[in-house]
């Protein structure tokens, strides 16, 4: 399983005005909205593709697009949803499904309540977006959920990982998904869980922070 975290300035940047605890529910949606599309550039290298012909103003000649079906991108509610825009900027014709899954702040399991998903997801490339990667329980149902319909690979693509949920969902598709493709994305990975299994030094509460709410864990 490929994991990549960004070593880039202007995520690192970007990254920190994120964890500030005085940034704004306007800035820090558009900040997640700059973060996602910068991770989704390098998070999609690897879509299929096919050629076509194309006639410029000179000449006829071969180019690429993205092959069909495009890419299935499953925000996981509600926090994922504050990631979607930046990543249809980028793959505008893309189909999106919803995942609605939460954590049981008692057990730290994941629960799902909501499930938007082709029954059929045979050879498709799907890519999971969520904000935080910190127990890995979510990602893996949601892993789970796509594999299970006969979803290809996954992409995934995070804010924030803990290695504890870094590790966590390793461990699952090469238990699990041996003969599937996932990778995961991040823009930074911190140091560790909690003893409530939030992410430290984090951000906080993601969904709280981007619609507005004053909980910030």
């Amino acid at each position: 399983m490929e994991i990549t975290v960004a070593d880039h300035p202007l995520i690192a940047h970007k990254v920190t005005l994120l964890r500030d605890v005085n940034t704004s529910s306007s800035q820090f949606r558009q900040l997640v909205e700059e973060l996602v599309t910068l991770l989704t550039f390098e998070a999609t290298k690897s879509l299929a593709i096919e050629n076509v012909e194309v006639t410029t103003p000179l000449t006829t000649t071969t180019g690429v697009r993205l092959a069909k079906p495009t890419p299935l991108i499953i925000p996981i509610l509600r926090a994922g949803l504050g990631m979607l825009s930046g990543i249809t900027k980028l793959l505008p014709d893309a189909e999106v499904g919803f995942l609605g899954i939460k954590r049981n702040e008692e057990t730290l399991q994941p629960e799902t309540y909501a499930n938007r998903l082709p029954d059929d997801l045979s050879g498709r490339q799907v890519i999971l977006i969520d904000p935080m990667l910190a127990t890995g329980g979510t990602l893996n149902d949601s892993i789970d959920y796509a594999f299970e319909r006969g979803a290809k690979s996954a992409i995934c693509i995070c804010l924030l990982g803990a290695p504890e949920g870094v590790e966590a969902v390793s461990s699952h598709v090469i238990a699990r998904w041996p003969d599937r493709t996932v990778s995961i994305h991040l823009a930074a990975l911190d140091e560790k869980l909690n003893d409530v299994g939030y992410i430290v030094p984090g951000l906080g509460d993601a969904g709280d922070r981007l619609f507005g709410l004053t909980k910030h864990l």
